[in-house]
């Protein structure tokens, strides 16, 4: 009977050499790599067969976040738990706001008056509190390089 293959002696496939390759381009663009390094490393990832051999290439490298893909959108509020609270008060603000601008649009459009913008006085207040708060750093994301 044929023992189980442990999983670093698993055979890997050209999508797992091209992800390892694209690791080991963000550390040579972070200046973790010189290029000959970068260029050894490289040609021992598509030389590698196995899971063991592969991970051995970039053990030494910290674990760079992937680039985002063409077109994809860079987030607006971060994963952090600032990120988070902002988020939720976001949206509070925006369907409060909402809220009263169209009761107000409703009361103005069926008295056929314009009746004073007074939600503003309810939208404008949080808005500025929630800009200078993002401005200030909180909840957003870190700066891409």
């Amino acid at each position: 009977m044929n023992e189980p293959v442990r999983p670093e002696d698993m055979r890997i496939s050209d999508a797992d050499r091209e992800r390892v390759q694209d690791q080991l381009k963000r550390a040579h663009d972070a200046g973790q790599l010189d290029l000959h390094e970068f260029d050894e490393r490289a040609k021992a990832v598509w030389e590698s067969r196995t899971r063991g051999q592969l991970a051995r290439v970039t053990a030494d490298l910290p674990n760079l976040p992937a680039p985002r893909a063409a077109g994809e959108r860079r987030p607006v509020f971060s994963d952090t738990g600032g990120g988070i609270a902002m988020r939720v008060l976001t949206i509070v603000f925006a369907s409060l706001a909402l809220v009263n601008l169209t009761i107000w649009g409703i009361i103005s459009v069926t008295t056929g008056l314009f009746i004073h913008p007074w939600w503003l006085y309810v939208a404008l207040p949080p808005a500025v509190v929630l800009g200078v708060l993002y401005a200030a750093g909180i909840g957003r994301p870190p700066r891409e390089r």
